[in-house]
């Protein structure tokens, strides 16, 4: 902090000369320092914002010579780009407003993580009447696309082709119409997303489906916690869904069973805001979770056990207890994009009662619990924590019990090289018959057939060398690669039983495509693996091809 202010500066209107020379001479400070100590100048003075200016931009910038071509400006053309009220919805302050940084530095996190937006700056610039006007200018990704995606891992395609635009006449609204097809199954799909409706902190989520087994209707609409020092939220949702569910042991279907899903829950939460730098939230509301089974027609699986049905009709109460720590970096999880790394901690909580006197058909306890920290520098070596616990507890036992935890540690070698380390865990007990722990191609054995072991525990090590390059093809995507070993395994019997046969282990390198011109907002990975475990039936190779939301 670089000294205190006159009483003149907080006062408008005051004595304009002492107040002006005070606050040119602060400034001037501060410019010879960094943007940092300017903020906190600001900060200090007590400031306050005399309007706020807001500079939507298209995809490309035409300034740039490299960008003003022919194919570059009918991109522009054709882009519908953001709407200022859709950008000013989100700014958590106004004309009018005490001045402070962190509300400044919360809102671009904000901008950046909409998909529609590729990237976003808000800068104040001191007035000379002491008053202070904040930039916020944003840059736009494109957004309305055919939907034509492949993707393969663990022996198995995945396909959809449709139309998708996260920016529906630049009004931030994500709608999307697709025909999707898995492992699983098929689908035809028509999703829409507005996560400020009518300019507003409401959000809505509508998700309808018909697959080739079954259906799903889902319904989500209320105010989050939308900010840290947000005091209120609440919301409901519905969800219902027929499927069939399948039971794989060593990548190789040998089950299913028919599974409908009836789901509802209405909540109210309310907080005192932040105060120094944390936030206590609280949560209350009613539940209900409804799980029926039945056999499906099919000779090939006519033994699958059935899983025993669940009704539970439940009040909860939830408590949140979040810090506000993040930093700013580049070339880490993304290629060439701003990134938010969180080393705060949170602290989530939730405790519902069912009781069969209220409908449900058993009484138990339902307890969710979620943590996660950081700690070190994300410019030199960084670890972060997390972890969690899901069971219920019916007559003194544990019932489908989960506890989960991780790290990740982040070395930075230099800023085109970074070495990547992740351990996950998983200790179950106890399991509802519809609950599988696999590992495999698609959980992170890269060389390995999907759902390839099951169990009722699992560990996961990856270690990963990433390499970022200044390759820029058609300014339109970033290049990266990766050089990376997996290994990990199951224990135990799940529900329904299933083979762990030991450690299993795999090396592999890829190419990493980060699109920074797309709302996607992605990293396409092309990997190559080689497994050096399993039963000897597989693939000396596999070849993978997915789009991950990072590296």
């Amino acid at each position: 902090m670089m000294g205190t202010v006159p009483d003149t500066i907080r006062q408008p209107g005051g004595s304009a000369t002492i107040a002006l020379a005070a606050i040119w001479l602060l400034a001037a400070q501060a410019a010879l320092a960094d943007d940092d100590e300017l903020l906190a100048v600001l900060d200090e003075s007590g400031a306050v914002i005399d309007s706020v200016i807001i500079k939507p931009e298209s995809i490309f910038d035409l300034d740039n010579p490299e960008e003003n071509s022919f194919f570059y400006r009918l991109a522009n053309k054709l882009h519908i780009t953001t709407k200022p009220e859709v950008i000013e919805q989100q700014t958590l302050f106004m004309s009018g407003d005490e001045f402070s940084a962190r509300l400044l530095e919360e809102t671009e996190r904000k901008l950046r993580a909409n998909r529609y937006i590729q990237d976003a700056t808000v800068e104040p610039h001191l007035n000379e009447d002491g008053t202070v006007e904040v930039d916020i200018k944003t840059s736009d990704t494109w957004t309305l696309m055919p939907k034509l995606s492949f993707s393969r891992a663990g022996g198995v395609n995945k396909s959809a082709i449709g139309i998708r635009d996260m920016n529906l006449l630049g009004r931030g609204i994500q709608l999307e119409a697709a025909y999707a097809s898995n492992v699983d199954r098929t689908s035809t799909m028509l999703n829409l997303t507005d996560n400020n409706v009518g300019n507003s902190w409401y959000r809505l989520h509508l998700d309808l489906q018909d697959s080739s087994d079954g259906f799903t209707r889902g319904v989500q609409f209320g105010i989050p916690f939308y900010a840290l020092d947000s005091t209120r939220a609440h919301g409901f949702s519905y969800y219902d869904n027929e499927r069939v569910d399948a039971i794989y042991d060593l990548g190789k279907k040998t089950g299913e069973y028919g599974h409908r899903t009836n789901s509802y829950e209405i909540f109210r939460g309310w907080s005192s805001g932040l105060e120094d730098g944390k936030a206590l939230r609280y949560t209350a509301g009613l539940a209900y979770d409804e799980h029926r089974f039945s056999a499906v027609d099919d000779v090939a699986y006519t033994g699958t056990p059935l899983p025993d049905d669940r009704q539970l009709f439940y009040p909860f109460f939830g408590m949140e207890w979040v810090e506000d720590n993040y930093v700013e970096t580049r070339n880490a999880d993304q290629l060439d994009r701003t990134e938010d790394f969180y080393f705060g901690t949170r602290v989530t909580g939730r405790l519902g009662y069912a009781s069969d006197r209220l409908g449900s058909d058993r009484s138990s306890w339902i307890l969710n619990a979620n943590a996660q920290t950081g700690f070190g520098s994300i410019q030199k070596h960084a670890v972060f924590i997390d972890g969690g616990l899901d069971t219920r507890i019916e007559r003194g036992a544990l019932h489908d019990f989960g506890l989960r935890g991780g790290v990740r540690y982040y070395d930075r070698q230099s800023p085109k090289r970074l070495l990547f380390a992740s351990v996950s865990g998983f200790y179950g007990r106890n399991f509802d018959a519809d609950h599988q722990l696999y590992l495999g191609g698609d959980t992170g054995l890269r060389g390995y057939p999907l759902r390839y072991q099951s169990g009722d525990s699992s560990v996961l090590l990856t270690l990963e060398q990433r390499y970022y390059t200044d390759w820029y093809p058609f300014r339109l995507f970033r290049v990266g690669g990766a050089v990376f070993f997996d290994m990990g395994r199951t224990w135990g019997e799940g529900p329904n039983g299933g083979t762990n046969n030991g450690w299993l282990r795999n090396v592999g390198f890829g190419l990493r495509l980060g699109s920074t011109r797309s709302g996607l907002g992605k990293v396409v990975h092309i990997d190559l693996a080689y497994p050096l475990d399993g039963d000897g039936s597989m693939d000396n190779v596999q070849f993978l091809i997915s789009a991950k939301h990072g590296f």
